[in-house]
């Protein structure tokens, strides 16, 4: 598809002069000789980038008609890159319209170079953003299919990843099978539990949850099954375990590579046989549960050092779901932050900068969905206004070493191949990326 560009210059030779030009390299060429025509063309016509004069009055130098033509064409497309043709007597205009948001500026008499590489640049930059744009309509849709199909539990996200992980989750749901979730502290694996059980046959039974690394090793065994009066030291009269709360239900698991070996052994047999017994009793009783586990660790590594037992990993591990961290699912990451500002009351009402938005984007995300939900609470309780500013959020400065292979890949293949998106991703310029991908022989797809 052809580009199309618009000059607004009230100069005829100048118009005819970029419309040659830019024909060399196949780019249609509009022309306006004022702002007001200029703006009417573009109600009209399609246009990928404006080419604008700073001055279209006789004698004027100011640079305040370009001004407001800027200020009007950004108000009505605030997408539209904007290129400013300009002269020396009003250059610092031109520098103040580039810091609020023009793409670029090119000094009268201008370079033919330095123009067409410009204009390229932008163009090949607004294609990446179509796409872009159009890949995440598809993406929004296919998110709104699945929020219609199946109880999310109100989960925030956007990304694919996530995407793809919930339809997994929701399919596997339906079958009476064991889950094992895996990813970081922090990344949401409880949540994903949740929807697992609110999709399956047994949504209306209890959901129960145990932290295994929460307790002393002495005391899961009776947190998991219970115990009769007398069982252990301080055991005064009998109690329920986590097995006979959730019966009807779902007993999730978390940080389940913590659970002492013995415990490991009774769960095996509770797992094959649905029947157990309190500690300090004899009489079996028989459950109908569910188990969900999760953790961040990696258990063959501990089946292999003896920490966890093999038979144990493939009884609860018939179906994994991976919960990827929250820096490679990077189109979650503004979704969360806007529900968790918006659900914080002392930060109802504030926005976040462009700049904020970005460095959120930016950031590694170490602790995953749990910091960010603590930056934004911090954020919205120290910024003085209603706009939520980068330093407001008191990230850690970013690690500015030159990403490798492997990371610039999966960048790739997380922005569909677009590179703006990718080089976003990786706090660094798409020219930057470009140069990088060539010195490590990375195609460009």
């Amino acid at each position: 598809m052809t580009p199309t560009l618009l000059v607004i210059d009230d100069n005829p030779a100048v118009a005819t002069a970029l419309e040659v030009l830019f024909s060399l390299r196949d780019i249609a060429t509009l022309r306006a000789t004022s702002p007001d025509e200029g703006l009417a063309l573009l109600e009209r016509e399609p246009v990928d980038l404006v080419v604008q004069d700073m001055n279209f009055s006789a004698d004027t130098t100011s640079g305040d008609e370009g001004r407001e033509l800027f200020a009007r064409i950004r108000a009505r497309h605030p997408d539209l890159p904007v290129i400013l043709l300009t002269a020396w007597t009003h250059l610092e205009s031109a520098v103040d319209l580039v810091r609020a948001g023009a793409a670029d500026y090119i000094g009268k008499p201008w370079d033919d170079r330095k123009l067409m590489t410009a204009v390229a640049n932008l163009l090949e930059l607004g294609a990446s953003r179509r796409e872009l744009r159009r890949h995440r309509g598809e993406q929004a849709q296919r998110n709104d299919e699945l929020r219609a199909q199946h109880d999310l539990r109100g989960m925030v996200f956007a990304d694919a990843a996530t995407e793809r992980l919930l339809g997994i989750a929701c399919q596997v749901a339906r079958a009476d099978v064991s889950v094992l979730i895996t990813g970081p502290n922090g990344s949401g694996k409880e949540r994903i539990a949740q929807i697992v059980q609110a999709n399956s046959a047994v949504k209306d039974g209890p959901f129960v949850t145990l932290d295994c690394g929460a307790l002393p090793s002495e005391l899961i065994e009776a947190e998991l099954f219970g115990a009769d009066a007398g069982a252990y030291t301080g055991a005064n009269k009998s109690r329920e375990g986590k097995f006979e709360a959730a019966d009807g239900g779902t007993l999730f698991l978390d940080e389940i590579a913590n659970l002492p070996l013995a415990g490991q052994v009774k769960l095996l047999r509770v797992l094959e046989t649905s029947r157990f017994a309190r500690l300090g009793s004899n009489r079996e009783r028989s459950v109908r549960v569910r188990v969900i586990s999760a953790t961040n660790a990696d258990l063959q590594a501990k089946i292999a050092d003896g920490t966890f037992r093999e038979d144990l990993y493939y009884r609860i591990n018939l179906i994994e779901l991976r919960l990827p961290p929250l820096a490679e699912r990077p189109d979650d990451i503004l979704p969360l932050a806007e529900h968790f500002l918006s659900g914080h009351d002392q930060g109802s009402g504030k926005a976040l900068s462009r700049e904020a938005r970005e460095a959120l984007r930016r950031y590694p995300w170490p602790g995953n969905v749990r910091e960010l939900k603590n930056v934004i609470r911090r954020a919205s309780l120290l910024a003085a206004g209603d706009t939520i500013a980068a330093a407001d959020l008191d990230l850690p400065i970013a690690n500015h070493a030159e990403p490798d292979r492997m990371q610039i890949e999966q960048a790739l293949a997380r922005a569909q191949g677009v590179i703006a998106q990718a080089a976003a991703q990786l706090g660094m310029s798409r020219q930057s990326l470009y140069r990088r991908m060539e010195r490590l022989g990375i195609a460009r797809g």
